[in-house]
């Protein structure tokens, strides 16, 4: 007899993967990640489909971008806040579970357009924390806020 294969509900999807529910949502809807539903009607992800999608959400896409780069630890999240002043600029990202911030220089952040909803990548080198865009850096997400 075959061994059941272990599924997963979109809320335990989420807490595994350090994201909201409705991120998952917006997943399945889009064809990225695969759901089935139960015969009562409930959305559930395949665990082995979910390692594989899971595996994919550290790659990046650096063509053209840099040639090639010492910095190895990449958070890929979204960024939450910027604060700037007249000289510096801290920015916030929530990447999963992770809270990163980085310090630059406000003439940085202003080239980059950096702005809370947006899609970056926190780039750690030694105590150094970069940001980095994707390639289509227009593409903006709601942040969710609490009450």
């Amino acid at each position: 007899m075959a061994k059941a294969l272990r599924t997963l509900r979109l809320g335990e999807v989420a807490n595994l993967l350090g994201v909201s529910s409705d991120t998952v949502r917006r997943w399945v809807d889009a064809g990225k990640l695969a759901s089935r539903r139960t015969k009562a009607g409930e959305r559930r992800v395949d665990a082995a489909a979910l390692a594989r999608f899971a595996a994919t959400l550290g790659a990046t896409d650096e063509s053209g971008a840099v040639a090639r780069q010492s910095a190895r630890n990449r958070f890929a999240g979204i960024i939450t806040r910027v604060t700037k002043d007249r000289v510096a600029a801290q920015v916030e990202i929530q990447a999963g579970p992770h809270r990163l911030v980085s310090l630059m220089t406000r003439e940085a952040a202003d080239e980059l357009a950096l702005a809370p909803g947006q899609l970056a990548s926190a780039v750690v080198k030694a105590t150094n924390v970069a940001i980095e865009l994707p390639p289509d850096s227009t593409r903006r997400v709601r942040a969710r806020t609490s009450s």
